[in-house]
C-alpha cells in the first residue's frame, strides 16, 4: 500500500482497517431488509431533518453506496491519505452527530454513552482516524524537488551578483544571455 509516495507506513494499518470495516459495512446494507433501512433512516431524520424527504430504503441505499465509495478509497493506495481522511472525517462527524442528538445514546448531561450508545460513540474513533489522516505533514520532497529548488537558489544568487555587476556598468556585453526582450533593468536588450 505504500505504492506512489502517497501512503506512509503509519497510515497502512489505518487505512486498511477503516476501509475494510467500512467496506464490509456498506455491502451489509447494500440489501438490508425494510426494518433496517427504517431504523437507520429514523435515526438520521432525528439528527438530519431535510432527511424526511428520502424514503427509508433510498436512504439506505445511498448509506451503502457512500461507504463503499469511502471504504474503497481508504483501501486503495493511489487515492492520497489527506482525501480520505477529509471524507473519513466528514462521514464520521455525520455519525458524531447522530450520536449526540439521538435521545437515549447518551447519559444524561454527558458525553458518555448509554449501553444502547457503545455502537455508536466508538464511531469517535473514525474520527480521529480521519483527522489523523487529514492532518498529516506531506511527505518529504524527492531528490529531484531538492536538487531543483538548490538550482533557483543558486541563479537567484547568479542574478543577484549579475544585478551588482550591471550596475557598474560592467556586464552590458553579456546582456544577450537574457534573450530577445529579456534585457535586464537598465541593460539595452540587443537586436
Amino acid at each position: 500500500m505504500s505504492g506512489c509516495g502517497k501512503v506512509k507506513a503509519w497510515q497502512v494499518p489505518l487505512r486498511l482497517v477503516t476501509g475494510a470495516f467500512i467496506l464490509h459495512s456498506g455491502m451489509e446494507k447494500w440489501d438490508g431488509p425494510d426494518e433496517q433501512a427504517q431504523g437507520v433512516h429514523g435515526m438520521a431524520r432525528q439528527t438530519f431533518p431535510f432527511l424526511e424527504n428520502v424514503d427509508a430504503p433510498r436512504f439506505l441505499k445511498l448509506l451503502a453506496a457512500g461507504e463503499i465509495a469511502l471504504g474503497a478509497a481508504l483501501l486503495t493506495p493511489m487515492v492520497p491519505s489527506r482525501l480520505t481522511g477529509a471524507a473519513l472525517t466528514g462521514f464520521a462527524g455525520s455519525l458524531m452527530a447522530v450520536y449526540a442528538q439521538t435521545p437515549g445514546l447518551r447519559k444524561e448531561g454527558s458525553v458518555w454513552p448509554t449501553p444502547d450508545g457503545i455502537g455508536v460513540s466508538k464511531d469517535s474513533w473514525l474520527l480521529a482516524i480521519g483527522l489523523a489522516l487529514t492532518l498529516s505533514p506531506h511527505q518529504k520532497p524527492h531528490k529531484h524537488i531538492k536538487q531543483a529548488k538548490q538550482v533557483a537558489k543558486e541563479a537567484k544568487e547568479a542574478r543577484r551578483l549579475a544585478k551588482g555587476l550591471s550596475q557598474d556598468g560592467h556586464s552590458h556585453h553579456h546582456s544577450h544571455r537574457h534573450g530577445p526582450g529579456h534585457a535586464r533593468k537598465g541593460c539595452p536588450a540587443h537586436h
